[in-house]
């Protein structure tokens, strides 16, 4: 299993200068890297791991090249061809994509070690020692240790828009250390949990449990006011460079916030169920509806599906993604269609007179899908009348927040 360990470094003055450079060579070779690809027959290039060997050529024409660590020159090429991929990939699901674009001092701020070139050391205490190739020794702060049976596959090292460092390396762990998830013939509605995401509701569980949303309209009005003092400061100044990364540690803070909140939800959910089945939504798609776009881009819903898989790796749980077309409108006990408004929150089945929470029936059905998509049948014996709890329980985002936990 792949994952990931961030840490803050504090490089000094020389060191942070050096970074920078380090960082501007990488971000030429990103944007050579993408002429070549466009004015160069594909023959000779094609992939990455054909465009490696253009790099000693480069080195030859350019010597600045040759400052930079040689396998971090050739993760960067990756990339390119990475980020590729990854238009190919939205364009085959519909999507209009054009092409990667060259990149600005602003916008390229990282740099990859991969396999080689760095070492972790001093590991003992709170702080530790990154030693990066041609760079030399950074100190970061080891708030948590790196597990013995992990290997450090790659090590990137970024500088926020705030002007802060940090650290991230890539992790990979033998799945036989992992806890052992469930034999899915094992799964029963008891150990099994589905997830509607919501809007008047954060989340809403088939057990009867909803989270609210997190209240962040004081820092969305304090980043207005900050932003408002930055579009009158002159572009290029040093007022403007201070205000610009005040503007960036609040926009900073609320994404920490955000994050912060859907860990703890979603570490309580793969610990609490060996089966959490939820809707794969298309965000970016949701979001370009004229409505209520605000709510679902601070909702997340995208990254808080990214951390359950993540977590679920971790502690042993199973998490199936179904489709979410019609779960709001089908009748969780008889599979009629009613189509609802927004606005709406009850559900009431004009067939079958099976009525509950608008969102409960939602995330019944998102539960009985799963079953479906893991090859389950529903149990015969657990009706949906009974299945849903009779009353629910609310939990709001402070408690969350409090207790670190949505069952505590």
């Amino acid at each position: 299993m792949e994952y990931s360990h961030r840490y803050h470094a504090y490089p000094t003055q020389e060191l942070a200068a050096e970074l920078e450079h380090h960082i501007d060579i990488h971000r030429q070779a990103y944007n050579y890297t993408r002429y070549e690809y466009e004015n160069v027959d594909a023959d000779d290039i094609g992939s990455a791991y054909k465009h490696h060997y253009r790099l000693p050529g480069w080195k030859d024409e350019f010597p600045v090249f040759s400052e930079v660590n040689s396998k971090a020159l050739q993760r960067t090429v990756t990339r390119f061809y990475q980020n590729l991929d990854g238009l190919s990939e939205q364009k085959q699901n519909g999507r209009k994509v054009g092409k990667l674009k060259w990149k600005s001092p602003r916008e390229f701020q990282s740099m990859t070690f991969s396999q080689s070139g760095f070492e972790l050391k001093n590991t003992s205490g709170r702080h530790a020692t990154l030693w990066l190739s041609k760079i030399g020794d950074i100190p970061i702060r080891y708030h948590r240790e790196i597990p013995d049976e992990a290997d450090i596959k790659e090590v990137t090292i970024k500088k926020e828009t705030t002007g802060e460092w940090f650290v991230c390396f890539g992790l990979e762990t033998d799945d036989a250390d992992l806890p052992e998830k469930p034999d899915v013939e094992s799964l029963n509605t008891t150990n099994s949990v589905g997830i509607d995401l919501g809007i008047l509701n954060y989340i809403h569980t088939t057990d009867g449990k909803t989270v609210d949303w997190l209240d962040l309209e004081d820092d969305y009005e304090r980043s207005r006011r900050e932003q408002r003092k930055l579009s009158r400061k002159q572009k290029g100044s040093n007022n403007y460079e201070k205000q610009r990364r005040e503007v960036a540690k609040l926009k900073r803070h609320i994404r920490r916030t955000v994050l912060d909140y859907q860990h703890k939800i979603t570490t309580w959910l793969v610990r609490e169920y060996d089966a959490v089945f939820v809707e794969d939504l298309d965000v970016k798609g949701m979001l370009e509806q004229s409505h209520n776009a605000r709510n679902k881009q601070d909702a997340a819903w995208r990254q808080f599906i990214t951390l359950l898989e993540y977590k679920a790796g971790l502690y042993g749980c199973h998490v199936v993604q179904i489709k979410p077309e019609g779960t709001t409108k089908e009748c969780a006990s008889c599979g009629v269609e009613t189509a609802k408004p927004i606005w709406v929150r009850e559900h009431s089945c004009p067939s079958c007179g099976f009525e509950c929470d608008r969102d409960a029936n939602a995330a019944m059905n998102v539960l009985q899908r799963g079953f479906s998509e893991v090859g389950l049948e529903w149990p015969e014996d657990t009706p949906v009348e009974t299945a849903l709890p009779t009353d629910t329980h609310s939990v709001s985002a402070k408690r969350v927040i409090e207790t670190g936990s949505l069952g505590a």
